[in-house]
């Protein structure tokens, strides 16, 4: 006997059912029809290198133009000081100084501002592009948004760092880093660009990402470690480095969960905004084509 429905109904009945459904175009239920999920192609290479360019692109452009707001940027940065002293909040200096006496963990310090945010991010990028397309798109738009996002600010509203700031020690300059690339990175970024901390936004990215390949079990579960673990300790570098103000960090935590919502809004915004088909629109005075699936 097999359950279907809640009823018990013999094999025979089902073989009956099934036979008979092509033969006479019923049967005592409508014969079961399985659809296949469409297969989502993965996005063009030449797409996605074209949208690297572009964000490099507007990035060293920004950078090119930094000279000009050399004293609006410290400014900006005694008020983010400022502010964060009146309130309580202003780790900063107490985690940089510690940092800069601790010669090992100064050196793994650097090596992962400097690295992880391009590794990890790119690796997460590159493994949803080639194994999870139905995921990728999203995430992309999800990524460049809150690139876009973060270059404005950099723009309207840009701070100096820590590091540039009297009193405290750039710890990446003072303890190095791995390859001969290493400097050449840290003098090619926009010294102005503190806020919001995209480091910090990538590493969100990231942990969205590990949550949308956790399906189910131990997988949720990583995900949400990795989810914690991973943000917190890329806050924990670049403030303790000298990189970013508190604020910093959860400005780049809210620039990426800002454009994930506007990402995820946006289809319902556009598909409202569509006319609504009326009844007309299916009149015709001649005969209709034949469609095919």
């Amino acid at each position: 006997m097999v359950s279907v429905l809640g009823q018990d109904v013999g094999e025979d009945r089902i073989r009956a059912a099934l036979k008979a459904a092509p033969e006479q175009g019923r049967g005592p239920w409508p014969p079961a029809v399985f659809v296949a999920p469409a297969r989502v192609e993965r996005s063009p290479i030449l797409l996605e290198v074209g949208w690297l360019v572009f964000l490099v692109w507007i990035y060293s452009w920004l950078q090119d133009l930094a000279p000009l707001r050399r004293k609006l940027a410290f400014d900006n940065a005694r008020s983010v000081l400022s502010f964060e002293t009146r309130v309580g909040l202003d780790p900063e200096r107490a985690l940089d100084h510690w940092l800069a006496h601790e010669r090992v963990l100064a050196f793994i310090a650097s090596n992962f501002y400097s690295n992880a945010i391009f590794a990890v991010t790119f690796g997460f990028a590159a493994y949803i592009w080639w194994c999870r397309p139905d995921i990728y798109r999203r995430l992309r738009n999800d990524l460049v948004l809150a690139n876009l996002i973060g270059f404005v600010v950099f723009w309207a509203y840009p701070v100096a760092p820590p590091r540039m700031m009297a009193g405290f020690v750039d710890v990446v300059v003072k303890a190095g880093g791995l390859g001969a690339w290493h400097d050449t990175l840290i003098k090619h970024a926009d010294q102005f660009a503190a806020m919001p901390s995209m480091h910090l936004g990538y590493a969100v990215w990231c942990s969205l990402v590990a949550w949308r390949l956790a399906r189910h079990g131990e997988r949720r579960l990583m995900a949400v470690v990795f989810g914690i673990a991973y943000p917190v300790l890329t806050a924990l570098v670049v403030i303790a480095t000298g990189n970013h103000y508190l604020l910093d960090v959860v400005a780049g935590a809210g620039t990426v969960f800002l454009a994930a919502l506007v990402m995820e809004a946006l289809p319902d915004s556009l598909r409202r905004l569509r006319p609504e088909r009326t009844g007309s629109d299916d009149v015709s005075t001649g005969p209709k084509a034949p469609v095919h699936a």
